[in-house]
């Protein structure tokens, strides 16, 4: 067998599909053999095997032991059954390999992932002798085995342990790495990794010192006691000389690793354990401090003046090029800058110098910080291609964290720390880089990059720059903006120029530059720093006679294009979109004249780059901006009339949103009907009443053909709240319509509502069908609709039996309590008459409204429903007293993990009550959230938690209390505090006209024992009339 599975892995690696597709599916069947995982375990230890083949048979095996080593998690059988003996032959034969002298790190990888495997079901009951095997092997193992035990045990730390077996064997673990991290025999990339394993045991000791509180640090502060003074001591070590080949020398990939992950492990110690860096931050300060010095000259040669390689990381994923080691150590300085010890001793030698721009630290780190914001050369490279890459460096959605972006980091804390004379400080340096022969415009652009990221910080904290500053680097902003063979720092004087203006008036002047660049700058990159700049400019506040001139420089930029290329330029899209967004704020009046481009070039943008959320989401927020300002009716436009202005609004845009449903195909997710459908939402959620004359005639057909078409949620949503408010604001309209068939405007409602109830409509593509019948029903009425309003709502109560999405749910039950509010009695009259499935209307639709009243949402929704229940209970009507529904929950006691099949097989369990009971539990918990008595005791639950937090533990103690920018997803306090999120309960807000209502209910409905209130009441549990006690005190 062992020959035939060899040549199906060649197969699968076989460059035509046929071949190895069939081989993928023979590999498949021969898993049923008993002798497939040892054939696979046969040939991963074959030395004479090929590695490639040797690589896919233990990955290979690795994916059979994934699926198949261990019992399901409800606790059922693997699906392929694997005897004892396999399974002791395996752990022993990958054990082996992964320990074996053989130096094939490929090889030595795949066979550690496949232990690892294992152990997450073995480790440590039916395996005990893996980890004294791992551990033994480190002190005088090869090469070899010390790089396949550390993979091991890296696994294991990582994926295996539990809380309690780490911290057993915790001790033994950081022993061995520490040996052989201290061991300046072993090779620099296996010391790596022994201090990458240690930094991984501190995600544990995260996760059990909530537990062992004491014991965990004392644990901690004996085991840093060895390992802070040698990664103190690997961050002081020198790299060898840097040759003059421009790429960084094979000899610095060892140190640079070491480094770079004794530096990722100060920062994870510091992130756990803060309070046991507090004594040692001032060594470390100066000694990360210090090597950043170092590494100045090295950095500029490799990246600046040269291209070398940056961002690589080894089979093991270690990181070991400079740039990485950069970026962590300004991080790392970036943090101790925070410590109070830190900041004493720098704040005593600015109070001995008398200013922070006179005091050399500050000085010099202003120069260290401008050395490594410089645009490398690969960056240039990229953004000169590519000026998305650039926009999206500048707005900081790109995943890739640089020194450049670093430093701004660090310099905007030091900005928060200092205040202004921070600015000052950046000035007195750069000023002279703008002086004498041989300055660098990088180093000039990465000055103005630092003085941008602190302007942008003072705007978000609404802190303004002293004019004395501003007025200082608008000069080298100008000088900047004039360097015509520099492009590069010709847009970092735009972006400057816009930050600059949104606090300091004179730097508008610089507006006519910035609009005349955006059309005649030879440089693409300066051209969209340009457009990034005006946005910028219009916070700041410009004429609104500036408009005109803004809109028509973006019509030229695209006019230039060829916007095909437009399609997948995501952030060259926002930003357009967001400038444009900004100039149409500044007199939408204008925007929307028939002469003038504004909104014109919205829809055009928009149409190609419907494919982009983001670019959808500027859109339809820049839409709703404009449609929502005629309908407030305030600021400038307070004089003019809602329905002229609606309807010059209607006449520019309705002709591009009705003309896309017209070229679509409406059966397929097309993005751009789907736009279309939402701006078509937005425009009569915020339209005038009456509507314009023919907005029916232009609008509702088009509706109806896509709403009876599609079966996408995304337009289906948007085109059923269209219709909804269309009918909202005029009825008579709608009602008097009648299309190319004869048809009216009921009728074509009607239809709609019809196939949107129908079952082939998925629950959350209708999820507002409920909104538009409720619509119908109200301004329709009895004698519009006679025959067809009980179908109708026969139509929705058979929807809702069989409906499962929550917003569906609450949109269908909707219906019935609109109706209920002035008729609860022929709505109850009616659901007792109709049969759903085999049962009474009423049964149906009570227990569903009942069961899903307190996950609604929208206050108007909320309101609706609590008055209409009210109203329902008022009625005191036998039917619905007869009708039982589900009550509270039965807890049931166990300690077992409830597992979603577990969970299949034992569903929650209700009792079950009458329907006037479970109307006044629901009452009874509307009205302690509308109260807000939810919202005061999730406050007060967080503040008692911060306060044991306090009580219990001084590891923040001597920390700046400023949480770090960057969010550790590895820490186990951060995934427990993300999981908290889905946890939080109830996330109503209070209500006060809610609250109102529901405390002269309860009031009443006790003085007057109204629908025998007090008979009900006293079923309602202790806790329950607490809270109305409770409430109605308040």
């Amino acid at each position: 067998m062992d020959e035939h599975l060899a040549q199906l892995l060649a197969n699968t690696q076989d460059k035509n599909e046929g071949p190895r597709k069939q081989a993928e599916l023979d590999l498949l069947h021969a898993q049923t053999n008993p002798e497939f995982p040892l054939s696979l375990a046969r040939i991963g230890v074959h030395t004479g095997a090929p590695l490639e083949i040797r690589q896919a048979a233990l990955t290979y095996l690795r994916k059979f032991i994934e699926e198949n080593w261990a019992p399901d998690e409800e606790g059922g059988a693997s699906q392929i059954p694997i005897p004892d003996a396999t399974r002791d032959h395996l752990r022993n034969v990958i054990l082996e390999l992964a320990l074996s002298p053989e130096d094939e790190r490929k090889v030595k990888v795949a066979a550690s992932y496949a232990v690892s495997k294992i152990a997450n079901a073995d480790f440590p009951d039916r395996w005990p002798a893996l980890l004294p095997s791992v551990l033994g092997v480190m002190p005088a193992g090869t090469d070899a085995q010390l790089h396949g035990a550390l993979r091991i045990l890296q696994d294991l730390v990582e994926e295996s342990l539990s809380d309690e077996q780490f911290f057993s064997a915790a001790r033994d673990i950081i022993k061995a790495c520490y040996d052989v991290a201290l061991n300046e025999g072993r090779k620099q990339t296996h010391r790596s990794m022994a201090v990458l394993v240690f930094r991984s045991c501190f995600d544990l000791l995260d996760i059990v010192k909530d537990d062992r509180r004491k014991e965990v640090k004392t644990f901690a502060e004996e085991v840093l006691s060895g390992w802070l003074p040698f990664l103190e001591q690997v961050i002081k070590a020198p790299l060898p000389p840097l040759d003059q080949s421009g790429s960084q020398p094979e000899s610095w990939n060892g140190p640079v690793a070491l480094k770079d992950q004794a530096v990722e492990t100060l920062i994870k110690i510091r992130a756990v354990f803060p309070s046991l860096l507090v004594g040692q931050s001032p060594a470390l300060f100066t000694a990360t401090w210090e090597e950043l010095s170092r590494l100045a000259p090295s950095f500029q040669a490799l990246f600046i003046d040269s291209d070398a390689q940056s961002r690589l990381e080894d089979i093991d994923g270690l990181p070991y090029t400079l740039d990485f080691l950069v970026v962590d150590e300004l991080d790392f300085l970036n943090q101790c800058m925070r410590a109070p010890p830190v900041q004493k001793q720098l704040d005593a030698e600015i109070k001995a110098r008398g200013a922070v721009h006179d005091t050399p630290w500050a000085l010099d780190l202003m120069a260290l910080l401008v050395s490594f914001s410089q645009i490398t050369q690969e960056e240039e490279g990229l953004w000169d291609i590519d000026v998305c890459l650039y926009l999206a460096e500048e707005t900081s959605v790109s995943a890739n964290y640089t020194p450049r972006t670093a430093c701004g980091d660090l310099v905007i804390k030091l900005a928060e720390w200092l205040g202004d004379p921070a600015l000052e400080a950046l000035y007195a340096y750069t000023k002279t880089l703008f002086t004498g022969e041989g300055a660098r415009w990088q180093k000039q652009e990465a000055a103005l990059f630092l003085f941008t990221a602190i302007l942008n910080d003072f705007q978000d904290m609404q802190k303004s720059v002293p004019a004395g500053i501003a007025n200082a680097f608008l000069e080298l902003v100008n000088y900047a903006v004039s360097r015509q063979d520099e492009p590069m720092l010709r847009a970092r004087g735009f972006l400057a120029a816009g930050a600059l203006a949104q606090s300091y008036q004179p730097a508008v002047g610089l507006l006519d530059r910035v609009t005349d660049a955006i059309t005649r700058d030879e440089s693409e990159l300066v051209q969209v720093a340009a457009i990034k700049a005006v946005e910028s400019f219009i916070r700041g506040g410009v004429p609104a006679d500036r408009q005109v001139p803004i809109v028509l420089a973006i019509q030229h930029f695209l006019e230039s294009k060829d916007l095909s290329e437009l399609e997948g330029a995501d952030d060259l899209l926002v930003t357009l979109l967001e400038t444009l967004r900004s100039a149409i704020s500044m007199d939408t009046r204008i925007a929307i004249q028939p002469d003038s481009k504004a909104v014109d070039l919205l829809f055009l943008i928009a149409k190609h780059g419907a494919a982009s959320f983001h670019a959808n989401m500027v859109v339809c927020e820049t839409f709703e901006d404009i449609a929502r300002t005629f309908k407030d009716n305030q600021g400038p436009l307070k004089d003019m009339e809602h329905p002229r202005l609606y309807a010059a609004l209607c006449a520019k845009v309705l002709p591009s949103i009705t003309g896309t449903f017209d070229v679509a195909n409406l059966t397929q997710d097309d993005p751009l009907v789907t736009l279309a459908a939402d701006l078509l939402a937005l425009l009569v959620q915020y339209g005038s009443e009456p509507l314009p004359d023919d907005f029916v005639a232009a609008t509702l057909p088009k509706l109806h053909n896509v709403l009876m078409t599609s079966t996408e949620g995304d337009i289906l949503r948007p085109g059923s709240v269209a219709v909804k408010y269309i009918l909202m604001h005029d009825h008579k309209q709608v009602f008097s319509w009648h299309d190319n068939n004869g048809r009216s405007g009921l009728e074509v409602c009607l239809r709609i509502i019809d196939r949107l109830l129908g079952p082939n409509i998925e629950d959350n593509a209708a999820s507002e069908v409920g909104g538009l019948a409720a619509e119908l029903v109200e301004k329709a009425g009895h004698e519009r609709l006679g025959p067809f309003l009980p179908q109708l709502l026969q139509a929705v109560a058979t929807r809702l039996d069989s409906a499962q999405a929550a917003p569906f749910i609450q949109s269908l039950i909707l219906v019935f309590a609109r109706l209920s509010l002035v008729g609860a009695q022929d709505v109850v009259n009616f659901l007792s008459d109709i049969q759903i499935n085999g049962q009474v209307g009423l049964q149906v639709v009570l227990g569903k409204w009942l069961e899903n009243s307190i996950n609604f949402a929208g206050y108007d929704e909320i309101r609706q429903n609590v008055i209409a229940l009210s109203k329902l209970y008022s009625l005191n009507d036998p039917r619905v007293a007869q009708t039982m529904v589900k009550g509270d929950l039965i807890i049931t006691n166990t300690d077992r993990i409830m597992t979603r099949s577990r969970a299949k097989l034992n569903p929650d369990q209700y009792t079950i009550i009458p329907a006037p009971l479970k109307i006044l539990k629901v009452l009874i918990e509307d009205l302690v959230s509308a109260s807000g008595m939810h919202a005061a005791a999730n406050v007060a639950a967080a503040a008692v938690t911060e306060l044991a937090n306090e009580d219990e533990d001084e590891d923040n103690d001597g920390w700046e209390d400023v949480p770090d920018d960057t969010l550790d997803l590895a820490l186990g306090s951060t995934k427990a505090d993300l999981m908290s999120w889905g946890e939080g309960g109830s996330s109503r807000q209070r209500d006060d006209e809610t609250q109102a209502y529901l405390v002269d209910f309860f009031i009443r409905a006790d003085a007057e024992n109204i629908a025998e209130f007090h008979n009900w009441s006293n079923m309602l549990t202790d806790d329950e009339k607490r809270k109305v006690k409770q409430a109605v005190a308040q």
